[in-house]
């Protein structure tokens, strides 16, 4: 597979990102304050339209600080249905409906591949963890559920081809570690991946 050309088309970083990886990319919105009811309205419907496009996996939004900045968070199978998703006249139809109430600040945005989009931080441009703090992190939240995949799933499989047995784990592993535990996780801990001092 060949590497993507770094790059920011569209606004959307595709530095190093593999053909057909999947991508996670960050939007953070500024909402005049006074409007957030309606910027909140308008959140669930263009999230409901962009679950429709291919290869979306997911869309979660989050507010911090004064309230008046969103951040959505886009999962998508790869990076060219995500700018599939980014030029669609749908996404555009969508977005001209609060030109009046809201303001993507583009320079926030940020797409991430791999192990990093676990660790990402929604409207920062802050580097993801080291290794070592990333590697740790996964233990802990993979830890409590390999223990109950082993107690609660394995024993009723024993008499299942490998092949089957073996996608158990994965199957029931990796969706509950994406969506679930590794972003709550990395909040949490999140003093600790990204201290001040750099440290």
């Amino acid at each position: 597979m060949t590497r993507a050309a770094r790059g920011t088309r569209n606004g959307m970083s595709t530095t190093e990102v593999r053909r057909g990886e999947p991508v996670t990319t960050v939007l953070t919105w500024r909402v005049r304050p006074g409007r957030e009811r309606e910027f909140e309205e308008w959140t669930h419907g263009i999230s409901r339209c962009a679950r429709r496009f291919p290869g979306n996996e997911g869309v979660s939004w989050l507010t911090v600080e004064d309230g008046h900045r969103y951040h959505a968070v886009l999962r998508w199978s790869d990076r060219h249905r995500l700018a599939a998703w980014l030029e669609s006249e749908e996404r555009a139809r969508w977005h001209r409906r609060i030109e009046d109430i809201a303001t993507e600040v583009g320079s926030e945005r940020q797409s991430t591949s791999g192990m990093e989009s676990w660790f990402s931080l929604p409207g920062t441009t802050v580097q993801a963890p080291p290794r070592w703090k990333m590697v740790l992190t996964t233990f802990l939240g993979a830890y409590p559920f390999t223990l109950l995949v082993q107690w609660l799933v394995t024993p009723h499989t024993t008499g299942w081809p490998l092949p089957l047995r073996a996608a158990v784990f994965p199957l029931v592993l990796l969706p509950v570690l994406t969506y679930l535990v590794m972003p709550r996780l990395s909040r949490l801990l999140r003093l600790w991946l990204y201290p001040r001092d750099g440290r």
